[in-house]
């Protein structure tokens, strides 16, 4: 059963549709104070949520107690079957690009791109003030019969449309799962944090001041570099007093200025280790991010162009190893730490069908299975061997190395050089679910009408850098799909163990092939089962029963620093 979801002047309306999108039955309007109450009854019948955002509605819900099964998000399915290779011949696709170059036009589904919600969400709903931009049933009603013929047309080839709708599926499962991670939140000891950061810089200073260790390490630099007014966070100021000391960089990047031996290097690096410890997660961050013993960032799903997951504000795809000692499990519980082993380069195995790298990730280290086939046992060099055949590292040791795995692995290679030259021509590739990679820039567009030697250089340099973004967005962008197929699956379970009574544990951190779960520790064993035979099932849903293996390495520890 499908309902719609959406702004009311009342309140919320809610709508049964079928899945063409045509409605079921009449309207109904609900006020917002009632709205949860409604919602967890209806549920009951199993629905499938339409919505044109799943956080215009579903914080508000969770704050009420109200969890919901399944969702479709319109405005993520929206920007999926825009773009997607296997949907471009489409009528919706064909509207929404003449919307885009046409400035006069107003487009229907303008306003399913509502602002995002107020960040304070204390109150069941915030006042419906902020909110009046939100689409109306109609508008979501439409988007989502739109979307929906779409889909039908997708391919010819039943298995594209297959695979299309489970992308759908899996990231409006990932707009919930992001949601849910967000009120939850990251188990988080704030005096643990402030210990950790009392030990590498000292006691917390006054405001606008820096930390103890930061104006020791500071004073040397002045000394060492004969700068008494030196500021080392200034790019500037730091680079000029290098270079009357000799030290000849274009940079203050970590790895130019290990180039030089001078003894102001060592203090300088740590300065900088420091300083970004202090600024992006001190004791500031610590004031805004983290209250009652969690941490909770949010999440920006498909925030990037592969289909991996952004944040907005608080860092919380980069928490730094020097605070994860702060990322501790509740008394009585464990944190359930997984990540998918040699995730990208399983991908391209299973997408270029490679039967060879496959025996080689056989029941062992992928890197160590290459380099017994083909590089005389040494694991270093299959490693930058394979991630530069992805990454598209054509110089240097990988560029060495490139015609050994070549020769070793035909298939493999030959796919992603296939998908650079498609990049490299302007043409789009796409992941194994359906989401494409944009097309080509106006810079690249530009560059192919070159008339002069000078020119055509550029243009090739333009195509090449293309054609390594294509190498990799089509192993990144798969991996990013089984990613979120794991997710929902894991979710999936996680739930079916609560509502049976076998056990319980929340998922409140992703981060690209890593999930973590904090549950009791009466339950770890059966959240590390559910953990693995979700990733059995994502392989499954993607490649179907290939002789290809995603193992899952999992720790169960007390604090995020002991898992790796």
């Amino acid at each position: 059963m499908y309902l719609l979801l959406a702004a009311h002047p009342d309140g919320a309306a809610i709508q049964e549709i079928t899945a063409a999108g045509v409605p079921a039955g009449e309207p109904r309007v609900v006020a917002l104070a009632e709205l949860a109450d409604v919602v967890r009854v209806l549920e009951e019948r199993h629905p499938r949520w339409v919505w044109s955002r799943t956080q215009d509605w579903y914080p508000a819900l969770l704050n009420a107690g109200v969890e919901v099964e399944r969702c479709h998000d319109l405005t993520l399915c929206r920007a999926i079957l825009v773009h997607s290779e296997f949907t471009a011949h489409t009528a919706y696709a064909r509207n929404a690009e003449k919307l885009t170059q046409d400035d006069d036009a107003v487009p229907p589904q303008r306003a399913l791109q509502a602002a995002p919600a107020p960040a304070d969400q204390d109150a069941l709903f915030d006042d419906l003030a902020p909110r009046a931009a939100q689409p109306s049933l109609d508008d979501v009603r439409d988007e989502f019969a739109a979307q929906q013929q779409a889909l039908g047309q997708a391919s010819v080839e039943d298995r594209r449309r297959h695979r299309l709708k489970l992308l759908l599926a899996a990231e409006s499962a990932a707009a919930i799962i992001a949601a849910e991670m967000q009120f939850t939140g990251v188990p988080w000891r704030e005096q643990l944090h402030e210990g950790i950061l009392a030990a590498y810089l000292g006691p917390r200073p006054p405001l606008g001041h820096r930390p103890a260790r930061l104006e020791t390490l500071c004073n040397e630099l002045r000394t060492m570099l004969n700068t008494p007014a030196l500021n080392p966070d200034s790019p500037q100021d730091l680079i000029r007093a290098l270079h009357r000391n000799g030290i000849e960089v274009k940079s203050t990047r970590q790895w130019e200025l290990r180039e030089s031996n001078h003894l102001a290097i060592g203090p300088l690096l740590e300065y900088k280790k420091l300083s970004r410890l202090f600024t992006a997660n001190g004791w500031s961050w610590l004031d805004a991010w983290v209250s009652g013993g969690r941490f909770r960032p949010e999440y920006v799903v498909g925030g990037v162009v592969s289909g991996r997951w952004a944040s907005r504000g608080g860092g919380a795809l980069q928490i730094p190893r020097q605070i994860r000692g702060a990322v501790h499990a509740d008394p009585g519980y464990k944190l359930i730490v997984a990540d998918a082993s040699q995730l990208e380069p399983r991908v391209l195995v299973a997408l270029a069908q490679d039967t060879k790298m496959a025996e080689a990730a056989r029941d062992k280290d992928l890197y160590a299975g290459i380099a017994a086939q083909g590089f005389g046992g040494d694991r270093s060099k299959a490693k930058i061997a394979l991630l530069g055949a992805i990454y598209g590292a054509t110089t240097g040791e990988s560029g060495r190395l490139m015609p050994q795995l070549t020769r070793t692995y035909p298939r493999a290679v030959g796919f992603v050089e296939q998908a650079a030259r498609d990049g490299e021509a302007g043409r789009t590739v796409t992941s194994r679910l359906g989401r494409s990679s944009p097309p080509p820039s106006e810079r690249w567009i530009r560059s192919q009408q070159s008339t002069t030697a000078e020119e055509q250089r550029r243009a090739d340099a333009i195509a090449r850098s293309r054609g390594r973004f294509t190498r990799n967005f089509v192993v990144q962008g798969s991996a990013a799909d089984w990613a979120s197929c794991w997710l929902a699956e894991l979710r999936r379970r996680l739930r079916g163990m609560r509502a049976n009574g076998s056990g319980t544990g929340e998922l409140v951190f992703f981060l690209h092939d890593e999930v973590m779960v904090h549950a009791p520790a009466d339950s770890v064993e059966r959240c590390v089962k559910a953990i693995e035979e979700a990733a059995a099932a994502a392989k499954e849903l993607l490649f179907g029963r290939i002789p290809v293996e995603f193992p899952v390495s999992v720790a169960v520890v007390d604090s995020y620093d002991k898992a790796k």
